[in-house]
């Protein structure tokens, strides 16, 4: 795409005005990227929107956290993406999902001997991988 044709970088959104809104949009922030976190390695619990909402929550409660994420190791380059196109590449879609299928599909083998654990375990891990793919995948 030629240089002038690329859309400009996001601006920052700004703070809230409101210091009380500010705190709940911080704990918000903190428990989505703890969730996200989490969801690493817990099956059926996805990263990708967890960590996209920590920093859409920190986005208006606190730059520096913002900041760090945005330049994470492993979370920046997908919020960069995210706050750029709104959408994420096959590749990240596909480590998630494969990721969660992975982890649903262990747990569901290591509870053998409980069903009722292992149908749970598959709802929320389908629930994971429709919500990761519901997200928009970024045209080459």
């Amino acid at each position: 795409m030629p240089e002038s044709q690329k859309a400009a970088p996001p601006t920052p959104p700004a703070l809230h005005r409101s210091p009380t809104v500010r705190a709940l949009l911080w704990i918000a922030g903190s428990v989505s990227l703890a969730l996200g976190i989490i969801g690493i390695v817990l099956p059926g619990l996805p990263t990708t929107p967890f960590v996209l909402l920590a920093a859409a929550c920190y986005a208006k409660a606190s730059p520096r956290l913002h900041q760090w994420l945005l330049n994470h190791r492993w979370f920046g380059p997908m919020l960069r993406d995210w706050e750029s196109d709104r959408s994420l590449t096959r590749r990240t879609k596909a480590v998630a999902v494969l990721s969660m299928l992975v982890m649903v599909g262990f747990s569901i083998w290591t509870f053998q001997s409980r069903p009722a654990v292992q149908l749970v375990l598959l709802i929320t891990g389908a629930i994971g991988a429709f919500v990761v793919l519901r997200i928009p995948t970024r045209k080459p």
